[in-house]
């Protein structure tokens, strides 16, 4: 009998206690929904995190991504399980998470590629201004300008002579329309002021351009590092404005004489917009703290990204104005919605 009603004490004590706090939660202007956010994140996470991937396996993002992630986990204390979740150039996997309930429990490997989204696409299911918040950089890196050995060209003046000398003759690939590969090469087409066609691939871009039936690919360089060595491909310029230490001996876009090609592919982790602050700062606290390991900076250094460390609210108005100039670009290369 002693025992149960000692349960039964502790029962009742902890029924009084939850009822004074949900009426002091009620009453309280000191406490509110920041109060029940601060109790969620205290306990934040309490299990594995869902991680979704909207591009392919060996795409630039999700190549990053899964480096930088693990260490992530770690500091996290918990799993953080990456779902890939290809389709419509992202849009599937961006979709799922906008409509995720906004408790931290999936989350999204953004990047360059989700101004490209506003682009092709009339009627998104969400909006990618704000539906998302943008919790953290993984890094930037330049894309490379690739050539097959094939061709000839050996510089950037090569090719630009070239295209300027047959107009419409040379082609250049992507990963498809409105593609990070796509923007970058049509920011080098306008800057060069060369006439050249767009062949957009789903994955076979690279290998196309190696065996010489396309000229040239501007590609992010996380992509591109595997085949580098291959002895089939010239690399002739960095899109960053210095150059890349993975790629000293290459020139930057801005010796190349074209600072208006100027393109850095970003990858970063966002969650659905109503996700509580408190969570947002653990995870960009943990990514901080990934980012500052010296063996994960190896790490990225070897696919040619640099981490570049901001706070949540300069990540956000970072992609919000690259979106923006995503958009001002395609309009100025007459890049239209698909659909």
């Amino acid at each position: 009998m002693l025992s149960l009603r000692a349960g039964a004490g502790v029962v009742f004590g902890t029924a009084i206690t939850l009822a004074c706090l949900a009426g002091y939660l009620a009453i309280s202007p000191a406490a509110g929904p920041l109060s029940t956010a601060a109790f969620a994140a205290d306990n934040y996470p309490s299990r594995p995190i869902r991680v979704i991937s909207p591009f392919p396996p060996g795409s630039a993002s999700d190549t990053v991504s899964r480096v930088v992630l693990d260490s992530v986990s770690q500091q996290l204390g918990q799993p953080m399980v990456i779902e890939t979740r290809p389709g419509a150039g992202g849009t599937v996997g961006f979709a799922d998470v906008a409509k995720a309930d906004p408790d931290g429990y999936t989350v999204v490997v953004s990047s360059t590629s989700m101004g490209t989204e506003k682009v092709l696409h009339s009627h998104l299911p969400y909006d990618p201004f704000k539906d998302f918040t943008h919790v953290a950089s993984f890094g930037v890196q330049p894309n490379v300008l690739v050539a097959s050995t094939q061709s000839g060209f050996k510089t950037v003046a090569d090719l630009v002579a070239a295209a300027k000398a047959k107009p419409g003759a040379l082609t250049f690939a992507s990963a498809g329309i409105g593609s990070s590969s796509h923007m970058a090469g049509e920011r080098f087409r306008l800057a060069a002021g060369i006439d050249v066609r767009h062949v957009p691939f789903r994955d076979q871009g690279l290998t196309e351009v190696m065996a010489g039936r396309i000229d040239y690919y501007f590609i992010p360089l996380a992509a591109a590092a595997s085949a580098l060595g291959s002895g089939k491909l010239n690399v002739l310029v960095v899109s960053s404005p210095k150059r890349s230490a993975l790629l000293p001996d290459t020139p930057s876009i801005i010796e190349a004489g074209l600072p208006k090609a100027e393109f850095r592919f970003w990858v970063g982790l966002s969650v659905p917009a109503k996700t509580p602050r408190p969570i947002i700062d653990k995870l960009h606290d943990a990514v901080e703290k990934a980012l500052q390991d010296p063996a994960l900076q190896q790490k990225l250094a070897k696919l040619g990204v640099t981490p570049e460390l901001m706070s949540v609210d300069e990540f956000n108005k970072y992609v919000n104005d690259d979106m923006k100039s995503t958009i001002e670009l395609a309009k100025e290369a007459n890049i239209t919605p698909v659909d």
